[in-house]
């Protein structure tokens, strides 16, 4: 009788999840491969296609969904208590992180060191997006119609402008008509390896997902309260906590397509409605967001903090920055704890088990476009705007190249894909070496 592989203990997981939080750097492409590293390829905790069909009803949900798949994953193994430590553990260093530079920003406005370790981080980050892009595509991308899906889903994005939930609809759509195309291989085995421990004890157990389900339920519930109850309390005394309440809560239940996709509403609205802060202030902010661990949408903590800060100073500041973060994550514990209980009975489901598995396919041209997106933005100081039958993207302006970006990203290319050194030697070698830049050789 061969022996069954064991759940990692909750004390266990706790560590790894507080791993993962510290070192989510990278936006959610770079998060998720962080996450699929530690948990699918080195601990073999959860089969690669159960990762990819609870990170495909996480897609569809309003909000980050890098932090919503650990809260999927952590209930899956330890229960509400492990999808509330897995959840939390994803935001609470990132937040503190973002908290600490929010207060640095508005006292002290900017600071170069500061800036240069992000400057080498975000070198880094652009190769682990990259990593990532390779590492989903390879597992995501089995046959003809999930590559041309993938390229369709990157064109889209990138030269179309379709909006993001159009993109997953229409995916989600050719997956259901055709699931024989998208739904390869069985849970739990990989390609030369032994079955997942999470999906070994699944199968020794088929009803241990059924009876998660109740607890589950109770406390999507009690988490929907505690989200709603602040924002009840706080509405009627008007003012700049009442309107962070309203303004966030609204936010948690329509940005699907995560950050990116309610940035600009974010900030029209933060700037010339509410003026909590400036543009430039709003696009500081997005810079600190990209450059830190946890969810970009962290970006909202630091509108919210603004808004505090200029109320009130910074205890209005930190006031402000925890209710943001209150009512910006609360609602993602109530959508994964009322929905991962159903969504755990459709593995058996050819039809919709295939229209995640589409949408799988075409996040890998979602995370291409964020791949292209921050190459722009972190190795060329210039774009320009090219609009033409229809289509429109923006070309890098090849002159503007910099060199010095350029460089510490071959630096963690080699480091991460080629010398194998992993996320955290190659975050600390590109970072040491940009403040080193900056103090002696001052790069443009």
């Amino acid at each position: 009788m061969t022996d069954v592989p064991r759940l990692p203990s909750f004390g266990e997981a706790f560590r790894v999840w507080a791993k993962i939080g510290c070192l989510s750097f990278g936006g959610p492409a770079g998060q998720i491969a962080l996450m699929h590293r530690e948990i699918v390829d080195e601990r073999n905790w959860v089969s690669d296609r159960r990762f990819l069909h609870a990170l495909n009803f996480c897609t569809f949900l309003p909000g980050p969904e890098a932090q919503q798949l650990a809260t999927y994953l952590g209930w899956l193994m330890h229960g509400p208590k492990g999808g509330f430590a897995a959840g939390l553990l994803f935001v609470i260093p990132g937040a503190l992180v973002m908290l600490a530079l929010s207060v640095i920003y508005a006292v002290l406005g900017d600071v170069p060191l500061i800036a240069a370790l992000f400057f080498g981080l975000k070198s880094a980050v652009l190769v682990m997006v990259v990593e990532a892009l390779l590492r989903i595509g390879r597992r995501a991308l089995k046959g003809r119609l999930p590559w041309l899906l993938a390229a369709a889903a990157f064109a889209a994005l990138f030269m179309f402008g379709v909006p993001f939930p159009a993109v997953v609809l229409a995916a989600g759509c050719v997956g259901f008509v055709l699931p024989g195309h998208f739904a390869g291989g069985s849970h739990g085995k990989a390609k030369d390896g032994p079955m997942a421990a999470l999906d070994a004890v699944l199968l020794a157990d088929p009803q241990r997902a059924g009876r998660m389900a109740r607890s589950a339920r109770l406390a999507g519930l009690c988490s929907l309260i505690t989200w709603l109850v602040p924002v009840a309390l706080l509405l009627p005394g008007g003012g700049v906590y009442a309107d962070v309440a309203w303004f966030f809560s609204k936010m948690a239940v329509v940005t699907i397509g995560g950050a990116y996709a309610v940035l600009a509403y974010v900030a029209q609205d933060a700037v010339q409605f509410y003026h909590w802060l400036s543009a430039a202030e709003m696009l500081s902010g997005l810079g600190l967001a990209e450059t830190t661990p946890g969810p970009l949408i962290l970006v909202l903590q630091f509108v919210g903090f603004l808004a505090g800060f200029h109320a009130f100073g910074v205890s209005g500041g930190v006031a402000a920055s925890a209710l943001t973060l209150w009512v910006t994550f609360a609602p993602c514990f109530v959508f994964v704890f009322l929905g991962a209980p159903w969504i755990e009975t459709l593995h058996s489901n050819r039809a919709l088990s295939g229209a995640l598995a589409a949408v799988t396919a075409a996040v890998v041209g979602v995370i291409a476009n964020l791949a292209v997106w921050f190459a722009l933005h972190v190795l060329f100081r210039s774009t320009v705007p090219v609009r033409a039958w229809g289509i429109g993207f923006d070309a890098p302006v090849l002159a503007s190249i910099d060199p010095w970006a350029a460089a510490l990203a071959c630096v963690a290319a080699i480091a991460l894909l080629r010398l194998k050194l992993g996320v955290m030697a190659t975050l600390a070698i590109c970072a040491a070496g940009s403040v080193v830049l900056h103090l002696f050789l001052q790069p443009g």
